[in-house]
C-alpha cells in the first residue's frame, strides 16, 4: 500500500480542504466519508487561512517595494550629514571658524573625524545632534555653514525618519501575519489530518485499489515506495509482452487464414 502524505505548502493545504470541501456540495451528507462538523471547521477555517497568507505577501511586496524608497532616503541623509560636518571642518582649517564649534554638534573640538554613521540608529542620534547644534550656534549669531545648510540636511534627515518608522511598521506587520499564519498552518495540518483519517477509516472496506482511489478523489495524496513502483513497472511490463504476443499470434493466426483461402 502507498503512503499517505500531508501538504507542505500553502497551495497544497489549500487544494486539500477545497477539494473535500466540493465532495461535500456533491453527496449528501450521509453518504459523505467524513463528518459534518469538519464540513463546518473547513468552511469556517479555510477564509480566514486564505486571506492571511493574502495579507502576509501584500504586506511583504509592499515592505520589498517600500524598502527601495527607505534605502534611498538613508543614503541621502548620510550624504547630507557627512557633507555637513566636512565642510565644518574645512572651516575650521581654514581659519574661519574656532575648533570649539565642534562641541556645538556634540563632537570632540580636537577631533576633526566624521562620526559613526553605519546604522540607523548612528544617523537618528547623530542627524539629532547635528540639526539642534547648528541651529543653537546661529541663534548665539554665528554665521550658517552653506552647501549644505542645515534647512537642506535637515529635509533629507526629517525624510529618513519618516521612512524609517514607517519601515518599522511594516516590518512589525510583516512579522505579525507571519507568526499568525505559522499558527494557522497548525490548525491547519491538524483539520486535514483528522479529515484525512475519517476519509480512509470510512473506506476501509473496499480493496486497495479501490480504497485508495476513492480516498483520492476526496483529495488524498498517496505516494508509492521505490519497490512498490518497481513491482508495478515489472506488472506493466508483463501486461506488455502478453499483449505483445497474443497480438503476434492473432496475426499470424489471421495470416494463415488468409493463405489457406487464397488456396482453396
Amino acid at each position: 500500500m502507498p503512503y499517505r502524505r500531508l501538504p507542505n505548502t500553502d497551495s497544497a493545504r489549500i487544494r486539500a480542504m477545497k477539494t473535500a470541501l466540493e465532495k461535500s456540495k456533491d453527496l449528501p451528507p450521509q453518504k459523505l466519508a467524513y463528518s459534518a462538523r469538519n464540513i463546518v471547521r473547513i468552511q469556517r477555517f479555510l477564509p480566514l487561512f486564505e486571506s492571511s497568507i493574502q495579507q502576509q505577501r501584500q504586506s511583504a511586496n509592499t515592505r520589498n517595494t517600500r524598502g527601495k524608497e527607505y534605502n534611498e532616503a538613508l543614503r541621502k541623509a548620510k550624504i547630507y550629514l557627512t557633507h555637513f560636518i566636512r565642510v565644518m571642518n574645512m572651516a575650521i582649517f581654514r581659519g574661519e571658524l574656532p575648533p570649539e564649534t565642534r562641541a556645538f554638534y556634540g563632537l570632540a573640538t580636537n577631533d576633526p573625524s566624521v562620526p559613526p554613521l553605519t546604522t540607523e540608529n548612528d544617523l537618528i542620534v547623530w542627524g539629532k545632534r547635528i540639526i539642534e547644534g547648528e541651529e543653537q550656534r546661529i541663534r548665539r549669531g554665528g554665521s550658517p555653514i552653506t552647501n549644505p545648510t542645515i534647512a537642506v540636511v535637515k529635509v533629507r534627515y526629517q525624510s529618513f525618519v519618516e521612512q524609517y518608522n514607517y519601515h518599522k511598521v511594516l516590518i512589525k506587520k510583516t512579522l505579525d501575519y507571519v507568526e499568525r499564519t505559522a499558527d494557522m498552518r497548525k490548525e491547519a495540518d491538524g483539520i486535514i489530518l483528522e479529515l484525512w483519517n475519517e476519509i480512509e477509516e470510512a473506506h476501509k472496506h473496499l480493496e486497495e485499489d479501490d480504497r485508495r482511489q476513492e480516498c483520492e478523489g476526496y483529495g488524498l495524496v498517496y505516494f508509492f515506495r521505490k519497490n512498490e513502483l518497481e513491482k508495478i513497472n515489472e506488472s506493466s511490463q508483463e501486461i506488455l509482452t502478453e499483449n505483445v504476443v497474443s497480438e503476434l499470434m492473432e496475426e499470424d493466426t489471421a495470416n494463415l487464414q488468409s493463405i489457406q483461402i487464397r488456396y482453396i
